[in-house]
């Protein structure tokens, strides 16, 4: 039930894998096993998210890449192969553009919204909204978690595919939502400044992945913003698929990174 500040195991090229908004580092785990057949992963807890470290004060839009960035250096490592969903789908894209990433793979970027389209004011509110609903099943979470019926309303808006997600980790993602204190900081961030991302840095090989189904970063409407910008990213469009990949579908998820570092 401990909420663990990060993971890193397997041998290989380093990968740095980066978890969503409220998210946890175990978003990953049902991926792991293959990632590290093939490199040596470590997976963190962000800044303000459970496990992680407190928030920086000030605050400024440059603090999860910072501290990323802090991690790979104490990992002896100037480039890696990062991989990322949703606000870390956003981050690899950050260290992409700061010449960290050997390739870059973002499932579900957050920040691709066209300019001009404040559609984005609604998915904030809905994350002010779960943190509050989080907070009062939060106690419940493994009476929940241990139906059927509670797993797939748990998962309803992040993946399409729920039966083979184990109730134990359904039950840890309801509690590290509970306990993500970044919640408010980041969305007054982003309501301040969005959040602003230089494309045009971004030099190494690039692979975004969106599913047709994301209840949270809708298709193609989110993504406006990076098809225009990065037009020579390796685009990948997965039918039946919700929010995130590394949950909903991990084996084709694995295959598509892999695909893409090797």
């Amino acid at each position: 039930m401990a909420f663990t500040p990060f993971h890193r195991g397997g041998s290989g090229e380093p990968l740095v894998a980066l978890h969503g908004f409220t998210d946890t580092w175990r978003t990953w785990e049902l991926v792991l096993p293959a990632l590290e057949a093939q490199h040596e992963v470590l997976a963190p807890a962000l800044p303000g998210h459970a496990g992680g470290p407190p928030l920086p004060q000030p605050l400024t839009i440059d603090f999860a890449a910072d501290a990323v960035e802090r991690l790979m250096d104490e990992a002896g490592w100037e480039t890696a192969h990062i991989v990322g969903n949703s606000l870390g789908g956003w981050l690899t894209l950050e260290l992409a553009a700061r010449g960290r990433a050997r390739t870059a793979v973002a499932l579900a970027p957050a920040g691709g919204w066209a300019e001009g389209d404040d559609s984005y004011l609604a998915t904030l509110d809905h994350f002010t909204e779960m943190k509050a609903l989080l907070a009062q099943i939060a106690p419940h979470a493994d009476a929940i978690a241990a139906t059927e019926d509670g797993r797939r309303q748990a998962l309803a808006l992040v993946a399409e595919h729920w039966q083979h997600v184990p109730a134990e980790l359904v039950a840890h993602m309801i509690r590290g939502v509970d306990a993500c204190d970044a919640v408010a900081p980041l969305i007054e961030l982003a309501r301040a400044g969005g959040w602003p991302l230089d494309q045009s840095r971004i030099a190494c090989p690039l692979r975004i992945v969106w599913g047709h189904e994301d209840k949270i970063l809708a298709w193609p409407t989110a993504a406006a913003r990076y098809r225009e910008g990065l037009p020579q990213a390796d685009w990948v469009e997965l039918d039946g698929v919700g929010h995130c990949p590394q949950l909903d579908v991990p084996l084709e998820a694995a295959q598509l990174i892999l695909g893409f570092t090797r």
